[in-house]
């Protein structure tokens, strides 16, 4: 899936909280399983897991073997036949997001960083599994530690998820360059995934996948076995094709250099390298049976999610 560049959507290099929360007012996603498998274990939301009467349906003609508890005396009396309610339990669905905001999510060309789109795909998916009465939780990765809100089914908890998605965010601004030896690594949040997360949960992966190596490849199989499992893969356009030929000033907020695109078959390596990184990504993640979807910085990260959410609802 490809996104399209658009006027719509978060801007800059850092969150603002307040566009977090708001984002509870466009909110309207339907998480839907897209898996035909998976759907009798998670979903699609209805089941007798949480007790009786939990959500009423309908009054109808008492039968026999009903519960005799759920008479409708007001009914009955009314209409001088027996009628019963009937209620349609709900099964838990816990959300769990995995968002990163690890310093290589600290870059954009285009209209904001990949850590700010990152953030709002978070805030977008808390929001909408909220409204549709799931758990909400997750695991924030920073560049130096793992941040876990657990999932509760409460607007205070997803306020306090996207607080340590906001925090992680703006500590990437006071933060030098570091090395590829990240202090917290993809395949680590995976493993905790496992951990944390109860069979038949909706969990959510938002992150470059710059460090997606074997063992989150081993991690993420596991992960997905009894799991209803989504990667949303961020990325900026100057990371799949470089700029057209010319001399251009970059810096990585310490210190600065020029990029020099003039070579024609320097620019098509660049771009190969990144077309193959990325099919060999969604090939190894689809083995596990997880969907990517890919999104771009200069994207309406709403309109993306409410277009693949729609075509994924003839899976239901």
């Amino acid at each position: 899936m490809s996104s399209v560049v658009s006027d719509k959507g978060p801007r800059g290099a850092n969150t603002e909280q307040s566009a977090l929360i708001g984002l509870r007012f466009q909110a309207r996603l339907k998480l839907s399983s897209h898996k035909r498998s998976l759907s009798a274990l998670a979903g699609p939301y209805r089941a007798s897991f949480r007790g009786r009467g939990m959500d009423f349906e309908e009054v109808r003609n008492y039968q026999p073997g009903d519960d005799v508890r759920s008479i409708d005396w007001r009914v009955t009396a009314r209409t001088g036949d027996a009628h019963t309610k009937v209620f349609r339990e709900e099964r838990e669905r816990p959300v769990f997001i995995l968002a990163d905001q690890r310093q290589p999510m600290y870059f954009g060309s285009q209209r904001c960083f990949k850590s700010v789109l990152a953030a709002e795909v978070a805030g977008l998916l808390a929001w909408s599994a909220l409204k549709q009465n799931d758990r909400v939780g997750g695991l924030v990765m920073g560049s130096d530690d793992v941040y876990e809100v657990k999932p509760k089914r409460s607007k205070s908890s997803v306020l306090r998820f996207l607080h340590s998605v906001h925090e992680q965010n703006h500590a990437l601004s006071a933060q030098r360059a570091i090395s590829n030896e990240h202090k917290t690594r993809l395949s680590s949040a995976l493993e905790d995934s496992r951990r944390l997360n109860k069979p038949g949960s909706a969990i959510f992966i938002i992150s470059d996948f710059h460090d997606f190596d074997e063992k989150s490849s081993k991690q993420l199989f596991h992960l997905a076995q009894h799991n209803e499992v989504t990667a949303f893969m961020v990325f900026d356009q100057m990371e799949r094709q470089l700029p057209p030929a010319g001399s251009y000033e970059v810096t990585d907020g310490t210190s600065k250099g020029l990029l020099n695109t003039q070579s024609e078959q320097t620019r098509t390596k660049y771009q190969q390298f990144f077309t193959r990184w990325q099919n060999d990504l969604q090939n190894n993640l689809a083995k596990s049976g997880v969907p990517l979807v890919a999104l771009e910085t200069g994207c309406d990260a709403l309109a993306e999610l409410r277009k693949y959410y729609t075509l994924q609802r003839g899976f239901k």
